[in-house]
């Protein structure tokens, strides 16, 4: 009998060993393939080699490619002359400049991308809103499956008119500390923001309006992000979530001017924009008042009469194709600021953390560019956006509750990473989030729900050392 239970004994223990060996055998497998796409994504390149500029001074995000041609080079810098051109009310002594308004949000492009940058939510000392806005409509669609307008304020509250005319009103955020805690008793707040307007002139919103504040993003690498073939976006969609990690990205598909046709979103908090040349004729529209041909309408509805008026003064469309295609082409060729601290051991160690909490399976680090760039260092290049450019339902306290094409009310694109470490030096403020409501890096990780909500508790769980490593790796973009 001993001898039959001394067998079984020895059986098991081998069978024991067979089972550890396999064990570490998955798990240095596991392990490898996870250090082997850290390292092939750990570059400084974030733009390509081609794309890339090593800035890091308050100038980073204003960079052109590096080794643009004379004559690049200087369409680079009369786009740029554009983009910070204060445009003025018409008649105007400039008539390639004037149409301002008659309501708008600011006067330039650069009014709200402070140095190609990141805008941001007004401070306790200032009375408007500086490169943040508040997108309206009403419930239903536009006949290209847009969001519907608000009758009478349009697609959003215009706070600044030129003279004679009302501006809309003026927006108030009051902020609301929420307390939370680490799961190991370190404490943090967050703080949630409510909308209220003030001096409406045309009447009251109405019950039925929805909202979307939104900052303004960098604009830096846009045109990467464009050149990124559909084929390799939508394969990262899991609409039904087939894989069953919770994460179900999808695209948005919305209207393309001047194709006049659906197409897929890629720029813009909700991905609505399809291409960067609208993005930018929208943003002359709706955000300084100025017709193109691609937006060729004002925003004044028929109640704003003293809007109306003004109508009959500047050229039409205000800004022409040639100046529309210049500022297109300068924003176009900004540079990628680089990846930084790329061999500091807490960056490594942050990296680690950012696969590991499954933030890399929608911040997408790697793609391979296509074909259909005019510029050549844009075309088969290997880029390093962080991002899927796809919709994710973010949960409840994200939500604006505004539906824009496909996105619903509680979805958004995931944004780019690239550059994030360097907002403070190019902008002077660390807000981040689409409204700016995070004061820093963590509190935007903190506020992540819906499909993110597994990653977030990810980084409930971690201790202070490997939260500040994390940190360090975002930094490091």
């Amino acid at each position: 009998m001993r001898i039959k239970r001394s067998f079984l004994n020895l059986v098991f223990l081998a069978l024991l060993s067979v089972m550890t060996a396999i064990a570490i055998v998955l798990f240095s497998t596991t392990s490898l393939a996870e250090n082997s796409t850290i390292l092939e994504n750990r570059t400084e390149y974030s733009g390509g080699e081609q794309a890339t500029t090593f800035k890091v001074t308050q100038t980073a995000f204003a960079q052109p490619l590096p080794n643009l041609d004379r004559r690049r080079r200087r369409v680079f810098a009369f786009g740029d002359h554009l983009f910070n051109t204060q445009w003025i009310q018409a008649p105007g002594s400039v008539t390639t400049v004037d149409g301002l308004g008659p309501l708008f949000n600011r006067s330039s492009c650069a009014g709200c991308h402070v140095r190609d940058g990141r805008g941001r939510p007004p401070l306790p000392d200032e009375n408007r809103m500086l490169s943040k806005l508040i997108r309206l409509s009403i419930p239903g669609q536009n006949e290209h499956g847009g969001p519907l307008p608000h009758p009478v304020y349009g697609g959003q509250l215009q706070e600044q008119g030129i003279l004679g005319v009302p501006a809309e009103g003026k927006t108030q955020i009051n902020w609301e500390e929420e307390p939370h805690r680490f799961t190991d008793g370190t404490s943090f707040s967050l703080r949630r923001p409510t909308y209220t307007f003030t001096d409406l002139a045309y009447g009251p919103l109405g019950e039925e309006t929805l909202l979307s504040p939104r900052v303004a993003p960098a604009v830096f690498g846009l045109a990467l992000l464009e050149n990124i073939p559909n084929a390799e976006i939508l394969s990262h969609a899991d609409p039904d979530d087939q894989d069953g990690d919770g994460i179900s990205g999808r695209p948005n598909y919305v209207w393309d001017i001047a194709q006049q046709a659906k197409s897929l979103g890629l720029l813009g908090w909700k991905a609505n924009e399809p291409n960067l040349k609208q993005q930018i004729s929208g943003a002359f529209n709706g955000d300084i008042g100025i017709t193109s041909s691609l937006h060729p309408n004002s925003s004044c509805s028929d109640q704003q009469s003293q809007c109306q008026e003004e109508l009959t003064y500047g050229d039409q469309p205000e800004v022409s194709d040639e100046f529309l295609d210049k500022v297109t082409t300068y924003v176009s060729l900004l540079a990628v600021p680089a990846r930084r601290d790329l061999a500091n051991p807490q960056v490594q160690g942050g990296e680690r953390l950012f696969y590991q909490g499954q933030c890399a399976s929608c911040h997408v680090p790697k793609y391979i560019t296509g074909e259909s760039s005019e510029h050549p260092e844009f075309n088969n290049k290997v880029i390093h956006p962080y991002t899927d450019l796809l919709l994710h339902d973010m949960g409840p306290d994200l939500a604006d509750k505004r539906p824009d094409f496909e996105a619903t009310g509680q979805e958004w694109r995931t944004p780019p990473l690239w550059g994030i470490g360097l907002v403070k030096t190019v902008n002077d403020h660390t807000f981040f989030l689409h409204d700016g409501r995070a004061r820093n890096l963590m509190e935007a990780i903190l506020w992540h729900g819906g499909e993110a909500n597994s990653s977030k508790e990810f980084v409930l769980n971690l201790s202070q050392s490997d939260r500040d490593n994390l940190i360090s790796f975002l930094e490091s973009l």
